[in-house]
């Protein structure tokens, strides 16, 4: 027997394979077309002449570590221990997995919200435990009445993820009431939040579990530098977590991956002392505002993004298609790739909804609109 005999090859491969085949502007994957930092460029370039090529201590660079808790202060005004409470990890997803692996056992149950990321399903079946996958309301926000329908006494982990991917929405205040007051009811439980588009906000800004009492002492938060930083290649993430679940943590990571790429760690540890992440917002606002204008006159209906790089638009006026086929269609008709949204749900719930990636340059979004406008 196989352990995941039900999962396939990943949307994300299939169409960029695709786009690749047809030659067409891949928006499906979320990676940027685009130059990185120069300064940051230059520091690695720097770097590279330097003793900085053998491993380093397994939770992290030191000073990445103290660099990552001012971060999380500033941004959060949460303290940590750097030694005991933070990991950096070889990409958010790993993060992801790690945690999963290390606090998940047989037969535990562990909520998730339809439509969500691929991995976290993935790496709860290896686990051999269950994923409950409770669907989000038809606009995205979280259904409190039917989440909480879902606890059950084998729940051991509930996984939320702000700002969502695929759809870019954010929470709010009411929303972290709601799973506070739930999770008192169940305090064994343990959050694991994906915040790896923490820093990808626009008009509203991004509530932290960080910034969370009652949520951040039973909490796994992720984050990551490859999204935040535009570096996505590059699998550099973190988590934090308080020192009894860190320790649980740091076991499987430690045969899993032992030591993050040494050089890119102490290069972003270098670059956190130059940038000023509360400006990618805006970087990334001016990306989406000029993609929403360009397409604005197709027949795409677009939905609100209130957070990362990812535009949803309906379909609904153009095609009958499931949203599977239409993603095709649209790589092999008319040279643009995207995502279909059905593939992020447990059931392939179709709504007529697909995902462009708007995090490139503005020569590959305009003539990605140029085409879209005329489908």
């Amino acid at each position: 027997m196989f352990k995941l005999p039900l999962i396939g090859t990943s949307i994300f491969t299939i169409m960029s394979k695709m786009a690749t085949e047809y030659n067409a502007i891949n928006l499906s994957q979320g990676f940027p077309n685009f130059e990185i930092d120069p300064r940051l460029s230059d520091i690695v370039a720097s770097l590279a002449k330097e003793n900085v090529h053998q491993y380093l201590p397994m939770a992290g660079y030191p000073p990445l570590l103290s660099k990552i808790a001012q971060l999380v202060s500033k941004s959060y005004q949460r303290n940590l221990e750097p030694e005991t409470e933070i990991l950096v990890t070889a990409g958010a997803t790993q993060g992801i997995f790690t945690a999963v692996t290390a606090l998940i056992q047989s037969n535990d149950e562990v909520i998730l919200l339809d439509p969500c990321y691929d991995s976290y399903e993935s790496a709860i079946f290896l686990c051999n435990a269950k994923p409950v996958r409770v669907p989000l309301n038809d606009d995205y926000t979280p259904n409190w009445d039917r989440i909480e329908k879902a606890f059950s006494s084998k729940t051991k982990m509930i996984i939320i993820n702000n700002p969502h991917n695929p759809t870019g929405k954010i929470w709010n205040e009411t929303d972290f009431e709601a799973l506070e007051s739930i999770l008192q009811k169940y305090p064994k439980v343990i959050v694991l939040s994906d915040e790896v588009y923490e820093y990808i906000t626009f008009e509203q800004h991004h509530i932290s579990v960080h910034s969370r009492e009652k949520l951040r002492n039973r909490a796994v938060v992720i984050s990551s530098f490859g999204k935040s930083f535009h570096i996505t290649g590059w699998k550099v993430g973190y988590l934090v977590a308080p020192e009894n679940l860190m320790i649980e943590i740091k076991k499987v990571h430690q045969f899993m991956v032992f030591s993050v790429n040494s050089i890119a760690q102490v290069a972003i540890s270098e670059y956190l002392d130059l940038v000023d992440v509360s400006q990618l917002g805006n970087f990334y606002q001016e990306k989406r505002d000029y993609f929403r204008k360009l397409i604005q006159n197709s027949r795409f209906q677009l939905i609100p993004c209130e957070g990362t790089y990812f535009q949803v638009a309906s379909y609904v006026a153009i095609s009958n298609e499931n949203d599977v086929d239409f993603c095709k269609r649209l790589i092999v008709e008319h040279g643009v790739a995207a995502i279909p949204i059905s593939t992020f749900y447990a059931d392939g719930k179709d709504q007529k909804l697909i995902r462009f990636c708007f995090a490139k340059d503005n020569a590959t979004l305009a003539e990605a609109a140029k085409r879209l406008c005329k489908v």
